[in-house]
C-alpha cells in the first residue's frame, strides 16, 4: 500500500515552509541587523555547544498516536538544512591566481561571501510487527564537502571562483513503537532525531556550532492504511493516552488535505491540523507567518543597490527578487483581501443593546449599541437601501455610516464607556500576557470604540501617564483591551 502521492506534496510543501522558516528575512541582504542572527526555528546543535550555550538542544522528540494493524510500514522522512560557507575568489590582475576577497563585482553582478545552506534527507522505514519487537535505529554520516564554480565575465575569460564548504555531520535516528492500555489497542510511536557530531575543533560562538547542526529538522511520518489521531481534536477515549505523549522540540499535526488521515507533520513550529501554504503565496517569503501582500510591497520599494545586495547574498534571494520584479498585477491583486473564518453562515446581525451569548469560556459579551450589520445583511432585500447601494466592502468602516469608532460607546456593568472615557486597565488572566500585566491598575483614556469582523467590542486605550501619549496618538498606535478589563472611573 502506498501513499497518496497528492497529499505528500501538500505536506511537503508546508514542510518547505518550515525548512526556511527564517532563512533570511527582508530586506535579504547579508548586512541587514535582522540577518545577523539566523536560524531560530528546529536548530539540533552538536552535544558539545551545551558548553557554550546549553539552551539549544541536541535531539528532539516526537509521540503521537495512531491506529493501525501490526502489518501496516511506518515511513519517516526527515528534513533538515546543512550550512555550508561561500567563499568568493577573484583572478588577481598582477599573478593571475585566485585570492579570496569579500566581494566580487563582475558585468553590473554582484557576488559575496556568505553562509548558504543546503538540504538534507534521511529516510527510515520500518514494519509495526518489528518495531513492536526491537527499536529501529539509523545512524547517518553526511562528510565533509567542498565544491567550486567559476565565474566567468561576458567574454568567457575566468575572473572569479566560489568555493562552497560543508563540515560533517553525524546523527541517529530512532523510532520505538508500542500498543497502548485499553480496548482500542492504539499504537504510541515515538522518533527521536539526536545530533551526534564531534567537531574536531573547539566551539566558541553560535557560528561554530551551526556548522555542525540539523537545522529547521522536521519530520514526515506516514502510515498507508492507518489513521494517525489527532493531539488537539482527538477522540475522547484516547484522550489521557494523548495528553501522555512527549513532544520536545517539535509538535505533529495531520498533515495533507483535509481528510487525510495517514500522514504526520512533525514541526519545529506548531501548527494546526492540516496546515498549508496560503493559495494567493505568489512564493517563499522565508516568514510563513507574514502576510504575503505586506512583505511583497515592502520588498518592491528596496532600492536598485539594496537588490544587488539580496542577489548576491543567496541564490534564493536572487530568485525572489527575479520574481517580484516581474510579479504580473493580476498575481499582486490574488493577494489583496482574502478573508478567512469569518462568522458562520447561519449568524445575523446582533440587535443593538442586547446581550450575546457567552463564549466558548463561559465568559458573557458585553452590551454594545449601533452594531454593524453582518454581511449576510448586505444580501437581505429588507436592507437599508443606503448600505445596499454602497459601492465599500462590507468590512471597510465606510460601508455603514453608523459604525463610528469615535462616537460608539459599550457598556460595561451600567457604566457606558467611549471615546474620553477614563478607565482602569484591569487585564484579565485569560487573555493576559507578562507585558500586559505591568498595567494592571493603572489609569488610560479611551481613544475609540472598535468591533471586529467576529463582533467582539475592543477598547482602544492609552496610559495616562505614558510621556509618548501624543506620539503614539499621532500614529494611531493604542493598547487594545476587552471590555471586562476595565473598570470605569467615571
Amino acid at each position: 500500500m502506498k501513499l497518496n502521492p497528492d497529499h505528500l506534496e501538500h505536506a511537503r510543501r508546508v514542510a518547505d515552509a518550515i525548512l526556511y522558516e527564517g532563512y533570511l528575512l527582508y530586506p535579504y541582504h547579508k548586512a541587514a541587523q535582522k540577518n545577523q542572527v539566523r536560524f531560530q526555528f528546529g536548530v539540533l546543535m552538536p552535544p558539545g555547544y551545551a558548553a557554550v550555550d546549553a539552551c539549544e538542544p541536541s535531539a528532539s522528540q516526537t509521540e503521537c498516536l495512531l491506529e493501525c494493524r501490526d502489518d501496516a510500514e511506518v515511513r519517516v522522512l526527515v528534513r533538515f538544512l546543512h550550512l555550508q560557507h561561500r567563499a568568493v575568489q577573484a583572478v588577481s590582475p598582477e599573478d593571475g591566481d585566485l585570492h579570496d576577497v569579500g566581494t566580487l563585482y563582475i558585468d553590473g553582478t554582484e557576488y559575496t561571501a556568505w553562509d548558504e545552506a543546503t538540504e538534507r534527507e534521511q529516510r527510515v522505514t520500518a514494519g509495526v510487527s518489528a518495531l513492536l519487537a526491537e527499536d529501529r535505529n539509523l545512524e547517518f554520516h553526511i562528510g565533509p564537502g567542498q565544491s567550486a564554480e567559476d565565474v566567468t565575465d561576458c567574454r568567457g575569460r575566468l575572473v572569479g571562483r566560489l568555493v562552497r564548504e560543508w563540515s560533517p555531520l553525524d546523527g541517529v535516528i530512532r523510532l520505538h513503537a508500542e500498543r497502548v492500555a485499553g480496548p482500542y489497542q492504539a499504537l504510541k510511536l515515538r522518533l527521536q532525531v539526536e545530533n551526534h557530531s564531534l567537531p574536531r575543533a573547539e566551539m566558541r560562538s553560535r557560528s561554530d556550532g551551526l556548522r555542525h547542526a540539523l537545522i529547521a529538522a522536521h519530520s514526515l511520518i506516514g502510515v498507508p492504511g492507518g489513521t494517525f489521531l489527532s493531539m488537539t481534536d482527538g477522540p475522547e477515549w484516547a484522550a489521557a493516552e494523548v495528553a501522555a505523549c512527549q513532544n520536545i522540540g517539535t509538535w505533529p499535526v495531520l498533515a495533507g488535505p483535509d481528510g487525510c488521515r495517514d500522514l504526520v507533520l512533525s514541526s519545529p513550529v506548531i501548527l494546526y491540523d492540516h496546515p498549508e501554504v496560503a493559495a494567493e503565496s505568489a512564493g517563499e517569503l522565508f516568514d510563513a507567518t507574514e502576510i504575503d501582500e505586506i512583505l511583497t510591497l515592502r520588498t518592491l520599494t528596496l532600492t536598485d543597490a539594496e537588490k544587488r545586495q539580496a542577489r548576491a547574498t543567496d541564490s534564493r534571494a536572487a530568485e525572489l527578487m527575479d520574481r517580484l520584479d516581474d510579479m504580473p498585477p493580476e498575481m499582486l491583486e490574488r493577494m489583496h483581501g482574502a478573508i478567512r473564518y469569518l462568522r458562520s453562515a447561519g449568524s445575523g446581525p446582533v440587535a443593538a443593546g442586547s446581550r450575546t451569548a457567552p463564549d466558548e469560556q463561559g465568559w458573557p459579551a458585553p452590551e454594545i449599541t449601533d452594531r454593524p450589520p453582518a454581511p449576510e445583511a448586505l444580501k437581505d432585500s429588507t436592507a437599508p437601501e443606503a448600505l445596499k447601494a454602497s459601492t465599500a466592502p462590507w468590512w471597510d468602516p465606510g460601508a455603514d455610516a453608523s459604525v463610528s469608532p469615535a462616537t460608539d460607546y459599550v457598556l460595561v456593568g451600567s457604566v457606558p464607556v467611549a471615546r474620553g472615557s477614563r478607565v482602569l486597565m484591569q487585564p484579565g488572566a485569560r487573555r493576559a500576557d507578562a507585558q500586559d500585566l505591568f498595567l494592571a491598575g493603572r489609569e488610560a483614556i479611551v481613544e475609540a470604540v472598535l468591533k471586529d469582523v467576529d463582533g467582539q467590542v475592543h477598547l482602544a486605550v492609552t496610559p495616562v501617564d505614558d510621556p509618548a501619549a501624543d506620539l503614539q496618538r499621532s500614529h494611531g498606535r493604542f493598547l487594545y483591551f476587552a471590555p471586562d478589563e476595565v473598570a470605569p472611573l467615571e
